[in-house]
């Protein structure tokens, strides 16, 4: 692969696990979610627009990454971000990393490799 695919890949990974981050933090700053308060209150909220804002600049990473490889390989390498995610998700929120999860980790990172080397 070459320096510009992978460049446009780790910024589609980084923006989407920031935006991941983002909503998730949105998702947990209301105390009380239920009802239209906490609608109004998630619209409202820094970090769901921040995600959103972030989504958008990885989607255009991802039509330029795209331009560059076939969909079948875009995806598989695209789906590494399950583990950027993950960890953030482990180091950010405390969430456990069960042994199957990290065996998913490994599985999707041995894939990656495998996609990528071709």
């Amino acid at each position: 692969m070459s320096v510009i695919i992978i460049l446009l890949w780790l910024i589609n990974i980084t923006c989407d696990t920031v935006g991941q981050i983002a909503f998730k933090y949105a998702a947990i700053t209301s105390k009380h979610k239920q009802g239209i308060n906490y609608w109004k209150r998630l619209f409202g909220n820094y970090w769901l627009w921040l995600g959103f804002g972030v989504y958008f600049i990885g989607f255009i990473f991802w039509l330029a990454f795209l331009s560059y490889v076939p969909l079948s390989q875009g995806i598989l390498l695209g789906s590494f971000n399950m583990i950027t995610v993950m960890l953030a998700g482990r180091f950010l929120f405390k969430e456990q990393i069960t042994p199957f999860r990290l065996l998913g980790i490994l599985f999707i990172t041995f894939g990656v490799v495998l996609v990528g080397l071709t």
